[in-house]
């Protein structure tokens, strides 16, 4: 996948982290008996976190400056797209996508030089994890209807509430939380707080498990939780416009983790297909599987030139709105449709429990939902080419 991108500098970081995934990942995974469904101890991942730090994969996303590689959002799909079809359980933690540098990247920009040491620096380091809590028990897309409150009281601020869903929270250090700090104005001023998830009050809860197996979730309740006011990202009432910086660019982020999940389906399809015998010879050789095979190969480059194409308008500084609203819509309904196939392909053997393709089928269905549900990709892009054209200036 991503074969047009051929500079030298960044095929050396793309085989340097395929090495890393089949030469230390891999073998860690076999000797402690970790997969895909494993619940991850947070002394292992923070032993990837800071080894991938130290090869210089961890930051590649962020500015040299900070200890990055300067990769472009191209650059780091076609990376993205690598590590989920490698099939290693430990593969999401690489480029720190469940708590490590792509969570906190273009926040870097309104943290104070404080905020920055205490608690950014450590993350690109690998030394600490977080996560961004937006979403609660009530409130999924419609944002503007959280109920996580931040009360000023001196100093400081109590915030009492619930998060719900949160990816990365099991093993996150600290949580940026989205709160309402003024409920009277029109829309409620909401706030970003940076809330270390050992204080008093905070209870980070692990009671249920999503369709996918994985343990990547947690609900985070807040309960009288006081915060130093220095912990406020970005300013009062500033929340909302700082979290939704960065929901065209996730949206785009997460086409490529579903591509290289489906086009690992779709070749352990090919596999099996040529290796399943019925009827005197192999199923390849009968139509309806070649059928499939082939709508699966023209979804995938249909997907891949999608990504590309978006990734480039990104790393060119285009306006993503409808763009990333359009991929990942695409993309996610696309790549389940050759998940589907995969399963069928394989038969009985691709509804086993625990088989990759009845498990890349489990998680390829999730990604229709998460950063937005397919209607509210519709919603986005339905908005975009019905807004009346801006008058000639």
């Amino acid at each position: 996948m991503f074969e047009q991108l051929q500079d030298p500098p960044f095929v050396a970081i793309r085989q340097g982290i395929q090495r890393f995934v089949d030469e230390e990942l891999r073998p860690m995974e076999r000797e402690l008996g970790l997969d895909a469904e494993s619940p991850l101890p947070v002394e292992v991942l923070r032993k990837v976190w800071r080894r991938s730090a130290a090869l210089g994969y961890y930051a590649a996303c962020l500015p040299q400056a900070l200890g990055g590689k300067g990769l472009g959002i191209l650059e780091q799909c076609a990376l993205k797209a690598d590590l989920a079809a490698s099939g290693c359980a430990l593969a999401p933690h690489v480029l720190g996508d469940l708590g490590g540098p792509p969570r906190v990247g273009n926040m870097l920009k309104h943290a104070t030089p404080e905020q920055l040491e205490r608690y950014f620096l450590p993350v690109i380091r690998g030394e600490r994890s977080t996560c961004f809590a937006l979403t609660e028990p009530h409130s999924g897309s419609d944002v503007m209807s959280i109920r996580t409150r931040a009360v000023s009281d001196g100093d400081d601020l109590v915030i009492t509430g619930h998060k719900h869903y949160i990816s990365g929270a099991p093993f996150a250090d600290f949580a940026i939380v989205m709160c309402v700090t003024d409920p009277e104005t029109t829309p409620p001023a909401i706030t970003a707080v940076l809330v270390d998830l050992d204080l008093p009050g905070v209870t980070v809860s692990h009671e249920y498990v999503p369709m996918s197996g994985q343990h990547i979730d947690a609900d985070i309740v807040m309960d009288q939780v006081r915060v130093p006011r220095s912990c406020v990202l970005g300013g009062l009432g500033r929340g909302f416009a700082l979290g939704m910086s960065r929901i065209n660019v996730n949206r785009l982020l997460h086409c490529p983790s579903m591509l290289g999940l489906a086009d690992r389906a779709y070749r352990m399809s090919l596999d099996y297909a040529g290796q399943r015998r019925q009827f005197g010879g192999p199923i390849a050789r009968f139509q309806a599987i070649q059928h499939m095979l082939a709508d699966m190969a023209a979804a995938l480059w249909a997907c891949e030139s999608m990504i590309a194409q978006t990734a480039m308008l990104a790393d060119a500084g285009g306006d993503l709105r409808m763009k990333a609203a359009a991929c990942k819509l695409f993309v996610s309904e696309r790549c389940f449709e050759i998940a589907d196939k995969a399963v069928q392909i394989h038969g009985n053997v691709g509804v086993t429990r625990g088989h990759p393709v009845e498990r890349t089928f489990r998680l390829l269905r999730m990604f229709r939902v998460f950063t937005g549900t397919s209607e509210i990709q519709r919603n986005t892009i339905a908005k975009a080419i019905l807004e009346p054209a801006s008058p000639a200036a």
